[in-house]
């Protein structure tokens, strides 16, 4: 006996008994061990007990509880086999004890080593600093490389530390929780882990949001036994049926989640008890796999002979599994007490893969349902972080795409299957059959009426694709993608392009070096890059061939033997300090703070104000809103004389980055006479104009006078400038003016 903390007193004896009870559980988990098996099992069991030895979690428990419920879990609920349970219950030692790698490598062998070293890697990802929770996360799906299952043992790894957050401090449980919610659970789902992903997001909100989890699973209690004898008189006449027809099945009942039920609420604005669907009957049946898809449809119509089915409500996700290889086959059907309930039919195979997801999904490989929808995805993933244009960041925005919103299912002409993310649209598609084909894609013919580039496809739509060889991307394009992919390829392909027109303005610098008597040479550039407050080479020769350089300005700089020099005066750039991010705007001084547009602002969020779309060249100002960041304003944005005459309190000065050049939306109004080929003219103008795309065009004309709208793709007020001259030395035009496209509250 001896006392730990303050006045816990600890029977050791006591202790080690039940440190073998709980890995003795663990080995009754894993089923079908062999000799071998349970030998380096306990191997491993003895290495982390002796190395954790002098180790207690927050709860004060011997730390050894922790690793033997995770390996548990890998083999209990995840369904993974020796190797695993033997990296699980070792995965802490090497980073936090004196066990190395190699002591790894030499007791178990290099492929543990692998899997180890991959979870040593794995950092929490949750850090206040964006960037490293993102390099985190980032080096965590990289393992995917090496081997699934350390993914899958960080994931048992975090479920079993929410399930144990109770003895954590209140900051840090939300801190976990968030974390959770945001990256795990989502992974989880993406993987195949239903019954994983559910119990991550109800125990993360019953940390974010205890009060409505406790009134949603008080609700669920005082409800359960009309429930239960419910669904007893619902499945009773199928039951019947079933065992009649010789069929080896289960029927479960399984509640859905509080925080789906949560989510239902809120999405449909109704209180709980509206929710029809609180549960589901699930029908599992044991049959071989080429008797699966009969024998569930027959189970179906069997369901249907008692029970009126919803059309609307049936799922096929046997003929077409979903990408992370669920299968099932759902309808809603109407019970005789008038109330809707959503029934699931299965085979015990599609099961296990439903509620084991990865793990079942390679057990089962060599089936007819070697499913290659999910190592496409896992092809994708490789291909994002093979990207090396891609920040941490990016990577974490692009992935996120892919973390299971849910799919929806397109045609080829010929009738081929594709699978993409809700919300995608005809590029995304493009993208999806090949790169060149997105590249080039103009528009598509949708069910055989032509649609535009952005249009967002439905469930069942065929796709015939429209390409041009004139055709590339533009900026404009990432704004209506939403897979990783196409993100991906729209990106790479405006790098290269860049590259294309550097190089053109390399060799207008190359010329006009010469005609100064300079040398082309790194000195030279580097001056240019700070003389120009440009952030690369390739930024300067691109401004350079896109004429936003003024390359005359050589001629006031020294010229000492080839080389640039300063000129006397030169001018002073205000650098912008940073500061941590805030969960409020505290950290902001409106006197003395500038947002630099183009870098980032305190970790804070801005955007440009939808009321008067500001472009490089304006001059603008920032504008605090309640709930909605930072807006931007040009100074003669309608709403301006308001916020800055009632509210300067919220006003923060702002500039353009010099070297930032994005393309933006401006459009422009144009008032006139109406002449015929008018709009011939002002068109022709907009596709001569040096890389101006214009996006949309409209006109109308009453009593002879015509009023056009032009939105168009520039990007400063010099470069709008100048297709507004070229606008008024069109015949019959009276009047060009910048037109504040949208209406929207500046607050």
């Amino acid at each position: 006996m001896q006392e730990y903390g303050s006045n816990i007193e600890v029977n050791f004896e006591l202790e080690r008994k039940e440190i073998l009870l709980a890995f003795k559980g663990l080995l009754r988990a894993l089923k079908d061990r062999t000799k071998e098996d349970t030998s380096l099992i306990r191997k491993a069991f003895d290495v982390a007990l002796d190395a954790h030895k002098d180790m207690r979690r927050k709860s004060g428990e011997p730390y050894i509880y922790h690793p033997i419920a995770v390996a548990k879990i890998c083999a209990e609920e995840m369904g993974l086999g020796a190797t695993a349970v033997v990296c699980a219950l070792l995965h802490d030692t090497v980073e936090d004890t004196h066990i190395t790698l190699q002591d790894v490598e030499d007791l178990f062998g290099p492929k543990v080593r692998l899997i180890i070293d991959g979870l040593t890697k794995i950092p929490e990802v949750f850090d206040e600093n964006a960037s490293i929770q993102a390099e985190n996360f980032r080096k965590m799906i990289l393992t995917i490389s090496d081997d699934f299952r350390v993914v899958l043992i960080k994931l048992a790894d975090r479920l079993h530390n929410m399930r144990t957050l109770v003895s954590m401090r209140a900051d840090k449980q939300l801190k976990i929780a968030s974390e959770t919610k945001f990256l795990y659970a989502p992974l989880a789902h993406r993987l195949g882990l239903y019954s994983v992903k559910t119990e991550l997001e109800d125990l993360s909100m019953m940390y974010c949001e205890p009060e409505v989890y406790k009134d949603i699973e008080s609700k669920l209690k005082s409800t359960a036994d009309v429930r239960n004898r419910f669904i007893r008189r619902f499945t009773a006449p199928i039951r019947e049926t079933l065992l009649h027809e010789g069929y080896i099945f289960d029927i479960k009942a399984r509640t859905k989640s509080i925080s789906s039920i949560w989510r239902k609420m809120q999405s449909k604005g109704i209180p709980f008890e509206e929710v029809f669907d609180v549960f589901a009957i699930r029908i599992i049946v044991e049959t071989p796999v080429e008797l699966e898809k009969p024998d569930c449809w027959r189970i179906y119509s069997i369901v249907t002979d008692y029970y009126q089915p919803s059309p609307e409500r049936l799922r096929d996700w046997i003929s077409t599994p979903r990408a992370n290889g669920y299968e099932s086959l759902h309808t809603t059907v109407m019970s005789p007490t008038g109330k809707w309930v959503e029934v699931q039919i299965r085979t015990k195979r599609m099961d296990e893969i439903a509620e084991r997801g990865l793990a079942a999904h390679y057990k089962y490989k060599e089936s007819k349902n070697d499913d290659s929808k999910f190592d496409r995805w896992i092809a994708e993933i490789r291909e994002l972080l093979d990207n090396p244009d891609s920040s941490a960041l990016d990577f974490v925005n692009d992935f996120k795409l892919n973390l299971f919103n849910d799919e929806i299912y397109i045609f080829t002409p010929k009738g081929e299957l594709r699978v993409l993310p809700i919300g995608s649209t005809i590029l995304d598609f493009a993208y999806d059959i090949h790169t060149d084909i997105g590249n080039k894609c103009i528009g598509a013919k949708v069910n055989n009426r032509l649609m535009p580039l952005s249009y967002q496809l439905n469930n069942g739509d065929q796709l015939e694709i429209i390409t041009s060889a004139k055709q590339k991307p533009n900026e404009e394009w990432l704004r209506f993608v939403v897979s990783a992919r196409a993100k991906q390829k729209i990106k790479s392909s405006l790098n290269e392009e860049r590259k294309v027109i550097a190089q053109d303005g390399k060799e207008i610098l190359e010329r006009k070096f010469k005609q100064f008597n300079l040398r082309m040479s790194s000195d030279n550039i580097s001056f240019l890059e700070k003389y120009f407050g440009v952030g690369s080479a390739t930024e300067l020769y691109f401004r350079i061939a896109k004429g936003k350089i003024d390359l005359s300005k050589l001629r006031e700089l020294d010229n000492q033997n080839g080389l640039l020099q300063a000129p006397k005066k030169e001018p002073v750039v205000k650098k912008n300090k940073h500061l941590e991010n805030g969960d409020n705007f505290s950290g902001i001084d409106t006197k003395q703070d500038t947002i630099l547009i183009g870098d980032d602002f305190k970790g804070f969020d801005y955007q440009m104000a939808k009321c008067c779309n500001p472009i490089p060249g304006d001059k603008v100002f920032g504008f605090i809103t309640i709930g909605e960041g930072i807006k931007v304003h040009r100074f003669n944005c309608p709403n301006a004389v308001h916020l800055m005459g009632k509210m300067a309190y919220r006003c923060i000065k702002a500039r353009w980055k010099s070297n930032h050049m994005v393309e933006r939306i401006a459009a422009i109004r144009i008032i006139g006479i109406d002449q015929l080929g008018l709009v011939n003219k002002l068109t022709e103008i907009i596709s001569k104009q040096n890389s101006v795309n214009m996006k949309s065009i409209s006109f109308d004309t009453n009593d002879g006078i015509f009023e056009g709208k032009i939105k168009v793709l520039v990007y400063d007020t010099e470069q709008l400038e100048q297709l507004t001259q070229k606008f008024e030395e069109v015949d019959g035009v009276q009047r060009v003016t910048r037109w504040d496209t949208e209406e929207e509250s500046p607050f």
